[in-house]
């Protein structure tokens, strides 16, 4: 879903923007790959930026793709903290990282799987080929926007499309293809499956 200005708003400052998008921010960076430990931070970064940056101006990036292009910015930064924490603590540290998920009804169960599978999806592509495809596919903003806010040729946008849709198809297929396996092993072949012709 596309996120458009306040109408006859030539700018937008950055309290108003984290009012109006402090929500597609955190879910933003969460698809990006940013743990939920490390998500206010990162939230805190993005809008922090984009008060030095003196808000949202209007032009050709709309302010979605604005802060997309921060966020891309922001995940990095927390992957750098990340990794000089591990490099000081080391993996006694591990332990304290790990949760336990609460079991819940069927549905609940079979939402988070396919959550789960869907962010998987997701990680396969470098993290500047998901931001396209996020905010093409999820937040419907037009390639142009994109280009505009990540300083890219509009081939540039359009290559990346391709190649995140190509890589998450194959990834989705291949995760069913391993579940179907795991499924024939686990209750055997279907009782169509033993009278089809070859």
């Amino acid at each position: 879903m596309s996120h458009d200005p306040p109408e006859g708003c030539p700018s937008i400052d950055s309290e108003t923007l984290f009012r109006s998008y402090g929500a597609f921010v955190a879910s933003f960076l969460h698809r990006l790959g940013v743990r939920a430990a490390d998500l206010d931070d990162a939230v805190q970064d993005v809008f922090m930026a984009a008060h030095r940056k003196g808000g949202y101006r209007s032009g050709a990036a709309s302010p979605t793709t604005f802060l997309g292009r921060l966020a891309l910015d922001a995940r990095r930064s927390v992957r750098r903290r990340n990794l000089r924490f591990w490099k000081a603590h080391g993996e006694s540290a591990a332990s304290a990282v790990g949760g336990t998920d609460a079991s819940g009804p069927e549905q609940a169960l079979i939402l988070r799987q396919t959550t789960d599978q869907l962010q998987a999806a997701l990680e396969e592509l470098e993290p500047e080929v998901r931001a396209v495809f996020l905010l093409f596919e999820l937040e419907g903003e037009s390639c142009k926007a994109i280009a505009a806010a990540f300083g890219l040729k509009i081939g540039t946008v359009y290559s990346r499309l391709h190649h995140a849709r190509t890589t998450f198809q194959a990834y989705l297929a291949q995760a069913e293809r391993r579940e179907q396996k795991a499924l024939l092993r686990h209750h055997g072949p279907r009782p169509d499956a033993l009278t089809r012709k070859y």
